[in-house]
């Protein structure tokens, strides 16, 4: 079966390809003032943050491998309902971890001291609140995993259209019922 990929399909690659390498870099690879990988690397083992980028890793992969699978073609219904509470789940944690406490102090008390340390250093282009402020890196991936999402209903809402090019087996039958 010839595929019919969709320009939101691509788009929707992109964005977990953008994704799946702020998942490796985040807290192992310097990339300036855009993380700290130093204070990191003074709050938690060098094996914990290992295993905290092999998780994110593994389900970024995860989702990246049932949308290549199925790309230009039509998506499971289980395969649709996975592709879009998976990131919804990991969305609901970045706004229980950064945005809620960012946007309303709450639980603010906990995070704020650790948030600090480990992302103090870095840049952000949004006013600091409630003593704590989501860096770019992260507000970046935040707001792709958003995008993605909403791809990824669109693409499911939509379905595949019609490309307007004629099956030749389907006229082929046609001509012979005639």
């Amino acid at each position: 079966m010839k595929r019919d990929i969709r320009f939101s399909e691509k788009l929707l690659v992109f964005g977990y390809a953008y994704i799946f390498l702020f998942m490796i870099v985040q807290d192992l690879i310097p990339l300036g003032t855009l993380n700290d990988v130093e204070a990191i690397a003074s709050l938690q083992s060098f094996s914990e943050t290992l295993a905290v980028t092999a998780v994110g890793v593994v389900q970024i992969l995860l989702l990246m491998g049932g949308i290549l699978f199925f790309i230009g073609k039509r998506y499971p219904v289980l395969i649709r309902i996975w592709l879009i509470v998976h990131p919804s789940c990991i969305f609901l944690g970045a706004l229980v971890a950064w945005w809620i406490p960012y946007l309303f102090g709450i639980g603010v008390e906990e995070r704020a001291t650790r948030y600090n340390a480990m992302f103090g250093d870095t840049h952000a282009f949004l006013p600091v609140m409630n003593g704590i402020v989501p860096n770019t890196l992260h507000t970046t991936f935040h707001f792709v995993l958003f995008v993605c999402i909403m791809l990824t209903v669109y693409i499911f809402v939509t379905g595949h259209k019609r490309t307007g090019t004629i099956n030749k087996s389907a006229l082929a039958g046609r001509k012979n019922v005639n």
